[in-house]
């Protein structure tokens, strides 16, 4: 028997933020949006200029980081099996925490995706580049065309959304399974990778796992994070998913198998390849290994990879900060505007609005092409850990009412429970204050708290307007049926 059908609760309880929406997600659709969720850019294109600052030892980083972001999607689903909503841990913040709960989660996460959608504008741009026919084209321009191809996507229908990234998450899974048969091969072999061979060599030789110590690699940590970040986009799909019952559990059992294999893999592989010194942030480490086997045209074809990675993650963006917004507006914390949909029952306030935002990206790219990623980046990645935090804060909350006789937990569940709640919490603040460690983490800090200081103004400004009759009717519906 499937684990979620025995749920005691779904269905419950009604979020005003989901109604209009086309159920129009099927399995495979939900599949791949887990996967494309949690593979993009960060691994695309930031893996290389991370194992270029931390040696190879940040393979253990990802499988520490992996971990700890399946716990937090393990909160998550049990959560989204008992009420799917795609509001998701906003609308869950909102039912355990209160309006100031669901405000903070709400922003948080629109932070991570509005600055990630900056990142993966400016990865594609940086893409382009690696063809001669773009580089006349300026990082700008390249940037606003993306940003545009993807917006256009999502105004037509969630569908479409769900069509687009299957394909976009198959073509990356494809990527990696190629590269990794292909470099086990090399390594096998020892075959001869741009001025080197491949094997075990490339660590032993350039000072093991920790060539730089263990320092570089705790500090790149939040960069790790914000490689995984997405795996939360499976719960925002849930509310779309025509039986999110029934898939959502396979979809996030799967993920942890994917973090080891993908991402731990990848990395080891790719320290095996070639010399972490071999690797910079300017190209996709995938690149620069398929470059350097000597197979004809190779870099092209991976070059179009990891392009369509960047423009999945970006399309994920906006379809995830679409709908969190317009719950948020519903309740009144976010602009009326993003509550709109239009006839393809598509929130299309709140896309417009994540897209406009996206513009700064584009500013970026203008102004300052080169350290563009590294700062929209590590902002990102202090966004991630603070979702994910608040989805952890929510699901203790849940937990509290369990104990207390007023809720009944599905039998899809968090492991470890509280106890991996708080160990999981631990270890995002302790990744968020490693960029102290840093002078380039402390300007991330210092703007983050710029951003703490908004966030803080923007309560005291909505708190009046914000509709208490959202959360009276939610709880008013489940007893009622309770």
């Amino acid at each position: 028997m499937d684990d979620a059908t025995t749920a005691e609760s779904p269905g419950r309880l009604a979020d005003k933020g989901d109604a209009g929406y086309d159920k129009a997600l099927k399995n495979r659709h939900l599949q791949m949006i887990a996967i494309g969720g949690s593979i993009g850019t960060g691994l695309f294109l930031g893996a290389g200029g991370r194992l270029a600052q931390g040696g190879p030892g940040l393979a253990i980083a990802y499988a520490i980081c992996g971990v700890f972001a399946f716990l937090m999607v393990r909160a998550l689903g049990e959560l989204a099996i008992r009420r799917p909503s795609s509001g998701a841990f906003v609308s869950y913040a909102r039912e355990f925490l209160g309006e100031r709960g669901a405000y903070v989660t709400g922003w948080f996460f629109f932070l991570d995706w509005a600055v990630t959608v900056m990142a993966d504008i400016t990865a594609v741009a940086l893409y382009l580049h690696y063809w001669s026919l773009f580089r006349p084209v300026p990082q700008w321009v390249l940037a606003l065309v993306a940003l545009a191809i993807v917006f256009v996507l999502n105004m037509l229908s969630v569908r479409m959304f769900g069509e687009a990234e299957f394909w976009f998450a198959l073509i990356k899974v494809a990527a990696i399974v190629a590269f990794m048969l292909i470099a086990i091969w090399a390594i096998i072999v020892g075959a001869p990778v741009a001025d080197t061979t491949a094997g075990f060599h490339n660590i032993t030789d350039g000072g093991g796992f920790f060539p730089l110590g263990i320092a570089p690699v705790f500090a790149l940590t939040l960069g790790v994070i914000f490689a995984f970040g997405g795996t939360e986009m499976v719960g925002v799909a849930a509310g779309e998913a025509a039986e999110a019952s029934r898939v959502l559990p396979k979809a996030i059992n799967s993920m942890i198998l994917r973090i080891f294999v993908f991402y731990v893999g990848s990395v080891i592989l790719m320290a095996l390849v070639l010399p972490y010194t071999a690797y910079s942030s300017n190209e996709s480490p995938f690149v620069t290994f398929f470059s350097g086997i000597g197979i004809p045209h190779a870099g092209d074809i991976i070059q179009v990879v990891v392009l369509t990675a960047a423009l999945s993650s970006l399309n994920a963006g906006l379809y995830s900060t679409g709908r969190t917004l317009r719950s948020m507006a519903v309740a009144g914390e976010a602009p009326g505007f993003a509550a709109r949909l239009n006839r393809h029952h598509v929130p299309y306030g709140g896309i417009i609005i994540t897209s406009t935002l996206g513009l700064f990206g584009v500013a970026l790219n203008a102004f300052l092409a080169e350290d563009a990623f590294e700062i929209v980046m590590n902002l990102a990645g202090i966004g991630i850990a603070g979702t994910w935090a608040m989805i952890l804060v929510t699901h203790l909350s849940f937990l509290r009412r369990v104990r207390a006789g007023k809720e009944q937990r599905p039998v899809y569940r968090m492991p470890g429970a509280p106890f991996t709640n708080y160990l999981s919490l631990a270890f995002f603040i302790v990744v968020v204050a490693s960029n102290l460690t840093s002078a380039s983490g402390r300007w991330t800090l210092a703007l983050f708290a710029v951003v703490v200081v908004a966030m803080i103004g923007g309560w005291f400004a909505v708190r009046g307007s914000i509709r208490a009759d959202l959360l009276e009717s939610m709880i008013a519906d489940g007893d009622e049926e309770g």
